[in-house]
């Protein structure tokens, strides 16, 4: 029988799940702060963060693209650039007392950013990336995605409606299939991590899954300002927990 404490964690799973890949996002971050909670043992929250990653960020991916929202031009100068780097982020393990909080603090800001009623570059006239500057955010935030036990999307969604490189919606289909890449390769990058999985990851899959249904159809339905202030509130939790206030 699943002992309370197991299901309360699968339940905030869900939650998490379905706040987040309603903005194309798969939730590793906040799967990384409820284990952390739930006192989940240290070495088995990343490899668990990024196995249920590849299954929300599957289905995001799938239904996004089935529904039109998804851009390949947008997407591929990224990729280059990222998932070489998040293999090798997903290799090493470095003191987090800097970046985390750095981390962190963007995050917050671009939440602000995307709260504030000035109208985003990526409403009023969105373009495609150039490659060049694709390539290089790419490899930022492949490493960052790979040292956090991310996918990335959480960094590359802001920089999509700032720069104006994307329209929103589009903007939650290209990080869904960039999440998908890049939490493979960190998974690569780490293949000795996958034998700590905990004995629960089945419940805990099929709770994401769940919510990552009900994330994705409400993600493809919302307005444009409702889609705004959930990307905004997946920055703040996400914030928050680099910043290790929760």
């Amino acid at each position: 029988m699943t002992d309370p404490q197991t299901l309360l964690l699968a339940l905030g799973l869900l939650a998490g799940a379905l706040l987040y890949s309603s903005v194309g996002h798969a939730g590793a971050s906040a799967y990384i702060a409820l284990m952390a909670i739930a006192g989940v043992a240290p070495e088995e929250m990343r490899p668990t963060a990024l196995v249920l990653n590849v299954l929300v960020a599957t289905l995001a991916t799938t239904r996004y693209a089935r529904a039109g929202l998804f851009r390949w031009r947008t997407l591929w100068p990224f990729l280059i650039g990222a998932v070489p780097f998040a293999f090798i982020g997903g290799g090493i393990t470095l003191p987090s007392t800097l970046y985390r909080p750095l981390v962190g603090l963007v995050l917050w800001f671009s939440a602000a950013r995307l709260l504030w009623p000035t109208p985003l570059p990526s409403v009023t006239a969105p373009k495609d990336p150039p490659v060049v500057p694709g390539i290089l955010a790419g490899t930022g935030i492949g490493l960052l995605a790979g040292l956090t036990g991310t996918g990335g999307g959480i960094f590359l969604s802001p920089i999509l409606l700032f720069t104006g490189w994307s329209a929103p919606k589009i903007a939650s289909g290209v990080a869904a299939a960039f999440i998908l890449a890049n939490s493979i390769a960190g998974l690569a990058g780490n293949l000795a991590s996958v034998q700590a999985l905990p004995a629960a990851l089945p419940l805990y899959a099929a709770a994401v899954l769940v919510g990552g249904l009900a994330g994705t159809r409400l993600g493809i339905k919302v307005s444009q300002p409702v889609l705004f202030r959930l990307l905004a509130a997946v920055l703040l939790v996400a914030g928050a927990k680099l910043l290790s206030i929760w």
